[in-house]
């Protein structure tokens, strides 16, 4: 069948519309991704409290590793190692300080929440597909900030399995952590996982 040069540029236009976006710098795939519109960043206000979660694509966690000796050619091995696994940051703050600053004054409540947040976030987070099976939490990591941040940050780690992404979405609930918010629930769609944005590494 023949084609002509208008419907080649078309069709081509299409098959490179269809691969996922790339930048040449973290910042720059860093703004993409901050940006609620592309469907990475989800953000709640409930009772004062300030919740966002972000979806972290590979290529910046691997970027935290790569060295420009290293590139490009220890890129696929890095892609390969973080690659298996999905990354949330869940940031919850109180009026642009961290959680942990608003119970200060009461010990008990400031003990039991500094245990919650560097011990038991796998008991506090879960996530699910669309049949309401339950992804096991294969890590959290909680840097302690002191007072020195605007949010309490955590960083989730999930098993990035193809059986888990079947679905259209998945459902990311965080649990009351004490501050009278009720359970709080995100949905992130598994399209935007499949096609996460890329740092362009030269070859």
């Amino acid at each position: 069948m023949r084609v002509n040069k208008y419907g080649t540029i078309v069709l081509l236009w299409l098959l490179l519309s269809c691969g996922p976006p790339a930048f040449d710098g973290e910042e720059d795939l860093l703004a993409y991704i901050r940006e609620p519109r592309h469907g990475y960043l989800h953000q709640k206000t409930v009772n004062d409290i300030d919740f966002s979660l972000l979806y972290k694509p590979t290529d910046l966690m691997a970027a935290g590793e790569l060295s420009v000796e290293s590139a490009p050619a220890g890129i696929d091995s890095l892609r390969h190692r973080y690659g298996q696994y999905m990354y949330f940051v869940l940031s919850m703050s109180a009026k642009n300080r961290e959680l942990l600053n608003h119970v200060a004054g009461d010990r008990s409540r400031f003990g039991a929440m500094v245990n919650a947040l560097s011990f038991y976030m796998d008991r506090n987070v879960h996530c699910f597909t669309p049949e309401k099976d339950t992804l096991p939490m294969i890590d959290f990591i909680y840097p302690r900030m002191y007072g020195m941040s605007r949010s309490t940050d955590i960083l989730l780690v999930y098993p990035r399995d193809k059986k888990y992404l079947r679905g259209e979405y998945l459902d990311i609930s965080v649990a009351d952590l004490g501050f009278r918010t009720g359970e709080v629930k995100f949905r992130i769609a598994t399209e935007v996982i499949h096609h996460e944005p890329q740092l362009k590494i030269n070859e």
